[in-house]
């Protein structure tokens, strides 16, 4: 074993995580390294080859709006682009990009290796070195020791990674890399507590033996949306996705081979995802359900490689074909890659703060996968908030913790150290309690600043921000100052451009609430500034909505209220007497940094927050009713 170098930051993983903690790291002028298995694998999509989705994009923007990387990645190399519940409010709606796996993956390793303080190495990391409970290295299968000041573990599902087919497994990761097997032993000696996932993904199949005849074409649109508040040009939609179906001869092929499912008869031990179940998940779940859809979506632009998503499985390969070629446009398939189960260690999220560092180690962050939630966004989210409270670590400035009133991010580490998953956790909008506040298109308005504060914005990014501000607040003040009254000749101009007349006075604010009114339509009339879309969009979302806005923005102020009455790290709860035993323990074990986040711990009833609240006062010395 020889010293080989000497970091600030260390990052262990070059996925969706590990990236965007080793360039937040690096961007933050810290000497940063990322180690990985496999260089040729850097941001590998082993699961659907996209980015976005309902929650999931939004995510994206917010990781973008904080200087991240995935939300340009996905806009340079996205094949396909839709924007997904058109139908429904704008809290919900979200971007959906089909990406070219592999130029995804250049694209991201192009970044790297060519943004400053950051070093990329192939390396296979067996151990953390960890002294007096901080860390201070790393130890590889080669023998090289690598010193740092923080180590942010972005392992994914490589860590103790099985991979079962069937009735085969073998050690392995995804898309049949090496898994990372002395790290997890490293772990548990250190004094992590760890717990064992299982996700899957099905076959990809030969495109050139599909009938695409037989199946419903799906196309993007042409929303002119981008997941990066960098992109000027929309993105082009170049491919199409086909949906199909499952049947009752499907079903009773899964149904008669079920004893062979590794996930039936025990062989698989991990927890699995319960928003993302596998197909022989479905049968047994839904027994009724006559079939189940499946998107038929091409990897890439030059390749024949198309991936089934709905379809995951680790069946045996024999029941894989046999399934297969009983679905429409299927029947002559041929499997490129067979679907496979993979069952990995992950950390108790519970084990963490806020800021993604563990509670009893120092200077140790973990994110992503790593951490028990699953998908690429999700991962993404965590990594560049990992990154950044690294370097604040190192360089002593202080640390960014997102308020789930203010961010997706907030909501889903919020979620992750305070609630803890017993599943791979999927962000939802259902999970967020303020979304009409978290939407997609207002993402820069509310986390750039923080990144502008820190120094991750690029000045590109400052000055279309600041743009953007000054376009809206110039709008918005003539929009509520500006009033307009009853009027023969106004009357005529708006009926000629398609809105409806007026017959009381108001002011344009107060029009530009109807329905059918644009900011577009409305410039037709009167004499407003030129302004961009994304200024446009915002500014008719917030008017349209300000009155359910201004409800959502008055339970924040009373939620703030809670999360700003802050706990002092060091109390026993133990010695809290009328607190329920359940209480003490949860409250010992999570350790709340706030009386907010207490409130949100299953097991602590508002009984036992009222007696928190009364012995913290007298503790503090009148410190609530200072509040």
């Amino acid at each position: 074993m020889f010293l080989a170098d000497k970091y600030e930051v260390i990052v262990i993983g070059a996925g969706h995580a590990g990236i965007e903690a080793a360039l937040a790291a690096a961007r933050l002028g810290c000497k940063t390294l990322m180690a990985t298995l496999s260089l040729e694998n850097l941001a590998m999509m082993p699961c659907n080859p996209s980015i976005g989705g309902p929650a999931k994009g939004h995510l994206v923007r917010e990781v973008d709006a904080l200087g991240g990387e995935m939300g340009l990645a996905a806009d340079h190399t996205c094949i396909q682009v839709r924007t997904l519940n058109t139908g429904k409010g704008v809290a919900v709606q979200a971007l959906r990009a089909q990406a070219d796996k592999k130029i995804y993956q250049a694209y991201m390793k192009k970044v790297c290796e060519n943004t400053d303080n950051l070093d990329l190495k192939q390396l296979l990391v067996t151990e953390i070195l960890v002294e007096e409970n901080k860390v201070v290295g790393i130890v590889t299968e080669t023998g090289e020791k690598y010193f740092s000041d923080a180590i942010i573990l972005a392992s994914g599902t490589y860590l103790s990674g099985r991979i079962i087919v069937g009735e085969s497994s073998y050690s392995g990761g995804p898309n049949g890399q090496r898994a990372a097997i002395n790290l997890s032993a490293s772990l548990k000696k250190i004094g992590v507590e760890l717990m064992n996932f299982k996700t899957g993904t099905p076959a990809r199949v030969d495109g050139r033996t599909i009938d695409f005849s037989k199946m419903e074409i799906q196309r993007g649109d042409d929303s002119g949306l981008n997941f990066s508040f960098l992109t000027d040009e929309p993105i082009k939609n170049q491919v199409a996705c086909y949906l199909t179906y499952t049947n009752e001869q499907t079903h009773k092929i899964l149904k008669e081979n079920l004893h062979r499912a590794p996930m039936a008869n025990g062989f698989i031990k991990g927890i699995g995802p319960r928003y993302c179940p596998s197909i022989e998940s479905k049968i047994i779940q839904f027994p009724d359900k006559e079939r189940h859809q499946l998107f038929v979506e091409p990897e890439g632009l030059n390749t024949q490689e198309f991936y089934l998503q709905g379809l995951s499985t680790s069946m045996p390969p024999d029941v894989q074909i046999n399934f297969l070629h009983t679905i429409p446009g299927l029947e002559n398939v041929k499997v490129m890659r067979y679907g496979y189960a993979i069952e990995y260690d992950c950390v108790n999220p519970l084990q963490l703060k806020a800021t993604l560092e563990l509670k009893n180690i120092s200077g140790f962050f973990s994110a992503g996968q790593a951490n028990g939630s699953s998908g690429y966004e999700e991962a993404a989210a965590q990594g560049i908030i990992a990154g950044i409270n690294a370097a604040a670590f190192v360089k002593n400035f202080s640390p960014l913790i997102l308020k789930r009133s203010e961010s997706y991010i907030g909501v889903l580490i919020d979620d992750l150290i305070t609630k803890g998953t017993n599943e791979p956790y999927r962000m939802m909008t259902s999970r967020a309690e303020y979304r009409l506040l978290l939407r997609q298109d207002n993402a820069d308005l509310r986390l750039t600043p923080y990144a502008k504060k820190i120094g991750l914005a690029s000045q590109e990014r400052i000055l279309k921000f600041d743009k953007k501000i000054s376009e809206i607040e110039t709008v918005s003040k003539i929009l509520r100052e500006k009033k307009i009254t009853p009027q023969r000749e106004l009357n005529e101009n708006l009926k000629s451009v398609g809105l409806d007349e007026i017959n009381n006075s108001m002011t344009l604010a107060d029009f530009l609430r109807r329905p059918s009114v644009t900011y577009d339509l409305l410039k037709k009339v009167f004499d407003l500034p030129e302004i961009s879309a994304e200024s446009k969009k915002q500014i008719e979302t917030e008017f349209f909505y300000s009155g359910y806005i201004q409800k959502q923005i008055d339970l924040v102020e009373k939620f703030n209220r809670m999360e700003n009455f802050l706990i002092p790290a060091e109390v026993d709860y133990n010695s809290i007497q009328n607190l329920s035993m359940e209480a003490r323990e949860k409250l010992s074990k999570i350790r709340p940094h706030s009386i907010g986040q207490a409130e949100r711990i299953s097991g602590v009833s508002p009984a036992d927050i009222s007696v928190l609240i009364v012995w913290l006062d007298r503790f503090l010395g009148g410190y609530f009713r200072q509040k």
